[in-house]
């Protein structure tokens, strides 16, 4: 999909409030909203985040990969850099990022990114 879905930027939201303050969530939501839409390789996208992969027994991985083999689009991620930490934030979007690897660890994906 070419836009993020407006439960995304609520997801983000949510999540990015268990690593930040109120303030500085707003602002990283506000900045998320207005940011271009960009392409990055899933498997740089792990790596930068430091995450692992998810099985492939995830519901929420598995709904997805069924989307893309049927040619459906999914949401753009939405990726916070955490400088102080040397890594990138996965705001909303991880089982998405996962279901994408899965099919093709070279594909582009989709994201904003503050």
């Amino acid at each position: 999909m070419s836009e993020v879905e407006e439960q995304d930027y609520i997801a983000a939201e949510s999540y990015l409030s268990l690593l930040y303050g109120e303030k500085k969530v707003s602002k990283l939501i506000t900045r998320l909203i207005s940011a271009p839409i960009q392409e990055f390789k899933g498997k740089d996208i792990f790596r930068a985040s430091l995450l692992s992969l998810l099985g492939v027994s995830n519901f929420h991985v598995d709904k997805d990969r069924k989307k893309i083999n049927k040619g459906k689009g999914l949401s753009p991620i939405l990726l916070v850099r955490d400088t102080e930490n040397g890594k990138v934030v996965i705001a909303d979007g991880y089982h998405r990022l996962c279901a994408a690897y899965e099919v093709d660890e070279d594909a582009w994906i989709q994201c904003k990114i503050i």
